[in-house]
């Protein structure tokens, strides 16, 4: 089988970069990023692509997600050499991506422990539970792609059931009930304040030398006919905790608890203190990562690594 090249190489030269989309539920492991000795979907998804190529495998993820938070659309990428990618279908009368998406869902249905390396290191961890991590799709990706980099943007969903009659057991691992209604008009009023191009320092549990700069594009708040109260939230990115704690605010007004007006004013403040509520984790899903056109990739991804300030984003 012979090799097509991608549009342009990665920029390590001569490696063969490829897209994966996934999805996963969260509540089977402790975040996206590897922890020794603890189940997460980086470290299983790493190990995976250890067996396949019999070598370290480093993924650059589109989001970073925390402990108990799933994905329906997820993206990745890493890169390959040519004969790895060649070899992916060992023989078959598989393309690579038909190999790889095969093989993957393979392995990740197995209960496998393997070293991280092959000398003494901590173990990563394959996890067990089957259909916690499902590969969609994987290809060659255009030139300059980055999963982290390139995208235009995230969206989230995030489920509340304020209502007794809404509560369905079936759905409980992915909805938060609530104990009292919310008025889910207050709520979108007071979601209202904080769209646009701003600090988010207030919503955000910052990282050393990383802005709190954030472009939040949707936030709303719609109330289903099973009676659940859906929150879609979409930004250009969004740092961590801040789609947990934009929604954790919005309960508390929709609660009656603070007014319309106080998300906003606490966005403006740029304080975090023990009045911002961090919404619970398992409800909230990673829908997905819009791109630009395959030409545009290199061009999005060298804008976006610029540092983002208020007055230069």
């Amino acid at each position: 089988m012979s090799i097509e090249r991608p549009a342009a190489p990665s920029p390590d030269g001569g490696l063969f970069r490829v897209r994966m989309d996934l999805s996963y539920d969260g509540a089977a492991f402790y975040g996206w990023a590897v922890q020794d000795d603890l189940p997460t979907v980086q470290g299983s998804l790493e190990a995976a692509l250890e067996v396949l190529v019999r070598r370290p495998v480093r993924l650059t993820v589109a989001g970073r997600t925390d402990s108990g938070v799933h994905a329906r659309g997820q993206v990745v990428h890493f890169d390959l050499t040519g004969p790895e990618w060649e070899g992916l279908a060992r023989g078959a009368a598989l393309t690579p991506e038909e190999a790889l998406i095969r093989r993957m869902r393979g392995i990740l249905n197995k209960d496998l422990t393997m070293p991280l390396r092959r000398a003494k290191a901590p173990k990563r961890v394959i996890h067990a539970m089957e259909g916690a991590i499902t590969v969609h799709s994987a290809s060659l990706a255009p030139e300059g792609f980055d999963a982290r980099f390139s995208a235009l943007w995230r969206r989230y969903s995030y489920r509340i059931a304020d209502r007794e009659a809404s509560r369905d057991p079936l759905t409980r691992t992915v909805t938060l009930w609530h104990d009292f209604p919310l008025d889910e008009h207050r709520m979108n009023a007071a979601a209202e304040a904080v769209l646009g191009v701003r600090d988010f320092l207030s919503y955000c549990k910052p990282r050393t030398g990383a802005t709190t700069v954030r472009e939040l594009q949707e936030f709303s708040f719609l109330r289903r006919p099973d009676g659940v109260i859906e929150a879609h939230l979409q930004a250009d990115a969004f740092c961590h905790n801040m789609v947990r704690s934009l929604v954790g605010g919005a309960m508390l007004v929709g609660a009656g608890e603070r007014t319309p007006e106080w998300l906003g004013q606490r966005l403006q403040a740029r304080i975090r203190d023990s009045k911002s509520l961090l919404a619970a984790p398992h409800p909230l899903i990673l829908e997905e990562v819009r791109y630009p056109a395959d030409a545009q990739m290199l061009q999005r991804a060298e804008s976006t690594r610029a540092r983002r300030s208020l007055s230069g984003f």
